[in-house]
């Protein structure tokens, strides 16, 4: 992901899965706390339904739409953390393991996930059997820096 792009100017944007499948909307990104740098979006993913959280990087913005190189099926199974309250490393984790992405160990944003894999799922549409591979200690949290209603929930919140 682009990192010179504003993390606002993120939210409200539409977000497609790897096949073009709209996901939803963008509602809130959370800032990694050790580089600030925009890590994790939270996507509506329908009028009465959660937020998901997908990765930023590796994810693109192309023509005013975030593009997620995942199938929507596995965003829309991502844990449920709730939205406007800072991500804890330990949901982090949770989310890197989710997405079959190694773990940051130096607050530097993630590589793209093993070249064996197919983005959470093996080439030969089977799930993937064991943990992913990555370093065993936590990833930087990561903070939210805004929500569509513009409301500050913490000082982590722009």
């Amino acid at each position: 992901m682009q990192t010179d792009i504003d993390p606002r100017s993120l939210i409200g944007r539409r977000a497609f899965d790897r096949d073009g499948a709209k996901i939803g909307t963008v509602d809130e990104v959370y800032l990694d706390d050790a580089t600030g740098a925009p890590e994790w979006a939270a996507v509506r993913t329908g009028l009465f339904t959660r937020d998901a959280f997908v990765p930023l990087e590796p994810s693109r913005l192309v023509q005013d739409e975030l593009r997620v190189p995942f199938k929507k099926a596995l965003i829309r199974d991502a844990p449920d953390f709730g939205v406007g309250r800072h991500l804890s490393p330990e949901q982090e984790l949770q989310l890197y393991h989710h997405y079959g992405m190694e773990v940051p160990s130096d607050g530097v944003a993630p590589p793209a996930p093993a070249p064996d894999r197919d983005f959470g799922e093996l080439a030969g549409g089977e799930p993937p059997s064991g943990p992913p591979s990555g370093s065993p200690s936590g990833p930087p949290s990561g903070s939210p820096s805004g929500s569509a209603s513009g409301s500050a929930n913490g000082a982590d919140k722009s």
